[in-house]
């Protein structure tokens, strides 16, 4: 699957060094001219970094010390103090990063040695590029080790070093950055976690590549929110509450009803114009408190929660008129839940939403899901993600991208995995990448909020790539107005529902 219009393609190592090339060898611009306005974008970042103070600037080998070496001469051109270091004898280097280690006016550089940091105010990280991947070794390593121990910030140059700018992969030693230069266009890695977390403040410095770059196959791009959430279809005249979309929310049980709650509710604001709440019997008179807008269906029960006998019901209700099914906000774990789950699941005719507890029911058989014939959105976070896999969610979490398209590919579904950076994968192998999200997401509920929100986009049908990808920018971007009414540890869910509506373009 090639990449919607409406994102910006990320690139890997190999396409950034392919458009290196290509502007070059095609467009006759010499790499020394690139070189010289990366490290004038490399040099910049230090300065606004540091006003002043001691610099130290750390080089390795390849463009990457290049660019180190020219941004350390222009820094002391500037009248700033700046130590040089290396981890790589700059005699080895070849090519343009040779002719910028022998441009270097003042102190010939130095041997990076244990201590060498001391009394610097900032350090600039030019070990290791973009083509870099694995965990740093020899001189490279004891360097990172050392940088990470002083505590001293870092402007990183292109990547942080240990950070796999085509995956977002960390391997250890790894700088942790406080900015990042990258140049010409945005990494993978420095958008995906834990890549993401290691690249700090991420600057994009434009360094003269003319347009009609070649960007090869891009799969993975960065969701623009304007275009993509203006395809979203607005209610019009001739509309009725069931051509506004209809959404099932199946799931609840003794203790866990909020979250069938916040789904409905979201779905609402999202503009659903009928929404059922599909509850364990006796629980349909507290939802009905609380959702005035929402029908309530009431399923044979078991221990509280949901039971095998629920099943028909709710696929009566969808056959009599077809809607989207958001299935597990708040279904519990124990073993009628889980059945329920399963057979639902797999019978339900049209679009499906799985999420919470209805994910757990899947745990290690997500090949079953590829055998339904209509849309299905999972909606994981690392954790539920690591169990359906059957790996730990430590993996998860090392390997965000990798789990993420893993998992739709044993599904053939969606695969939302959640945090601030969530992933959005398409079974094709296509990943989009969420720009970021509010901290006041990482409240109790916003999860169930998320789910009702993309039921309620798939309900009225949109494309279900367009829907996952827009149910999470608005999920983010109400998040970001809530934090700006309340502060970010002020929010809660339902704040984020109230903002759904002004989180539209």
């Amino acid at each position: 699957m090639s990449l919607p219009p409406w994102t910006i393609p990320l690139l890997d190592p190999v396409a950034a060094r392919a458009v290196d090339r290509w502007a070059i060898e095609e467009r006759g611009i010499p790499g020394l001219d690139l070189m010289e306005r990366a490290a004038e974008a490399l040099a910049a970042a230090v300065l606004e970094a540091a006003p002043q103070g001691r610099i130290a600037v750390v080089c390795g080998a390849g463009n990457n010390a290049g660019d180190g070496y020219a941004a350390a001469r222009l820094l002391r051109k500037a009248w700033r103090d700046v130590d040089v270091f290396w981890a790589r004898d700059p005699h080895e280097l070849t090519g343009d990063a040779a002719v910028q280690a022998q441009r270097l006016p003042g102190a010939a550089p130095a041997p990076f040695t244990v201590g060498c940091l001391a009394g610097c105010t900032l350090v600039v990280d030019a070990l290791l590029g973009i083509g870099t991947a694995g965990a740093p070794r020899g001189a490279v390593a004891d360097a990172i080790t050392a940088i990470s121990a002083s505590g001293l910030p870092v402007v990183a140059c292109d990547v942080p070093s240990g950070v796999d700018a085509a995956t977002g992969e960390v391997a250890a030693p790894a700088i942790r950055a406080l900015a990042t230069v990258t140049f010409d266009a945005p990494k993978i890695g420095l958008l995906v976690h834990p890549g993401k977390a290691h690249a700090g403040s991420l600057r994009v410095a434009d360094i003269g590549i003319p347009r009609g770059a070649p960007s090869g196959d891009p799969r993975v791009g960065l969701i623009e929110d304007d275009p993509l959430l203006r395809l979203l279809s607005t209610r019009g005249p001739q509309w009725t509450k069931f051509t506004s979309g209809r959404v099932l929310i199946a799931g609840g049980s003794q203790g866990l009803l909020g979250a069938v709650v916040l789904a409905a509710q979201a779905a609402m604001r999202a503009g659903a114009g009928y929404v059922t709440a599909c509850v364990p019997a006796g629980l349909e008179g507290a939802a009905a408190a609380q959702l005035v807008e929402v029908m309530q269906i009431a399923l044979p029960a078991q221990e509280g929660g949901h039971s095998r006998g629920g099943v028909a019901q709710v696929l009566e209700s969808l056959a009599q008129r077809r809607g989207t099914l958001v299935l597990g906000p708040g279904l519990g774990r124990h073993s009628g839940a889980a059945v329920f789950a399963r057979e639902l699941a797999a019978k339900a005719p049209g679009p499906l939403v799985l999420d919470a507890d209805g994910l757990g029911s899947f745990a290690r058989e997500l090949e079953r899901l590829i055998e339904r014939d209509a849309p299905t959105v999972l909606t994981p976070h690392e954790g539920e993600l690591a169990r359906l896999l059957g790996v730990d969610s430590a993996d998860v979490a090392g390997r965000r991208l990798h789990h993420a398209r893993l998992a739709a590919e044993r599904s053939g579904a969606i695969v939302v995995l959640k945090g601030d950076d969530t992933l959005i994968a398409d079974p094709g192998g296509a990943v989009m990448v969420s720009p970021g999200a509010s901290p006041a997401l990482a409240t109790a509920g916003t999860g169930d909020v998320l789910s009702g929100v993309i039921g309620a986009l798939l309900a009225r049908g949109e494309d279900p790539l367009v829907a996952a990808c827009a149910g999470v920018r608005l999920h983010a971007r109400a998040g970001g107005l809530a934090a700006q009414r309340l502060g970010v540890d002020g929010a809660i869910a339902r704040d984020i529902i109230a903002e759904l509506p002004a989180a539209r373009p």
